[in-house]
């Protein structure tokens, strides 16, 4: 644990209608993440080195936005990688404000830890298991992602699991294995995300498109409620 003031923040959005669903939220985007995932859409926040306002100046204006906003989602980077994130949580709820969090998974004990403090979650599913520590660059980095899978249905809290798709990543029979994974854990939302491509993410040879419809209709067979973003 570490005073909110301790939170290295690497961006921060006074207001965003599309980080939490149907809610108008501000976003705190916490700096770091271990993971080097080949289409991160925010390679700057890779690294511990914040460039951010400070916690005090994201203070200021959620304090001014009382009344306006209806949450706060802390994105990232991965923020249940910084020590100070609870306390964060714990003074936005302080200002009256529902709480979201964009988490990929990576430290499930810290997760838990922090699901009843939270409102609403959105979780990544990268890929299938056999596929993950390629698209990451880790190894060993599905597991901790499964148990926190589990973790969060068993809370109860409100969530939604995204995938970023491209047919690149994610073959019709991993988006298969992926949509029983969802099915069996209980999960309740599937999103699939449509890639876009970022500077300092590689581009991909193969042309970006939605999965087939009969491809979507099979997962949508096998898996949870599925949506397209």
């Amino acid at each position: 644990m570490a005073a909110p003031e301790a939170l290295v923040v690497g961006g921060f959005q006074p207001l965003s209608t599309t980080d939490w669903p149907d809610r108008l939220a501000a976003v705190v985007f916490v700096q770091g993440c271990p993971w080097r995932c080949r289409y991160c859409h925010n390679p700057a926040l890779q690294s511990r080195e914040g460039s951010g306002p400070g916690w005090d100046e994201v203070l200021a204006t959620l304090t001014r936005r009382r009344g306006l906003l209806d949450g706060v989602v802390f994105s990232g980077g991965e923020p249940t990688l910084d020590p100070a994130l609870p306390d964060a949580v714990a003074t936005a709820r302080s200002l009256g404000f529902a709480v979201g969090l964009h988490t990929a998974g990576i430290y499930p004990k810290k997760l838990q830890a922090l699901l009843p403090a939270l409102d609403w979650v959105g979780l990544d599913l990268k890929t299938d298991i056999a596929g993950h520590d390629a698209l990451t660059g880790r190894p060993g980095s599905a597991a901790p992602v499964h148990e926190a899978l589990a973790a969060l249905v068993a809370s109860g809290v409100d969530h939604e699991i995204r995938s970023t798709y491209h047919p690149a990543l994610q073959s019709d029979e991993a988006l298969a294995k992926m949509a029983q994974t969802l099915k069996r854990a209980g999960a309740r939302r599937w999103v699939l995300q449509q890639w876009h491509p970022r500077a300092g993410a590689p581009l991909f040879d193969t042309p970006w498109h939605w999965p087939e419809p009969a491809v979507l209709a099979w997962l949508r067979e096998l898996g949870p409620e599925l949506s397209l973003r």
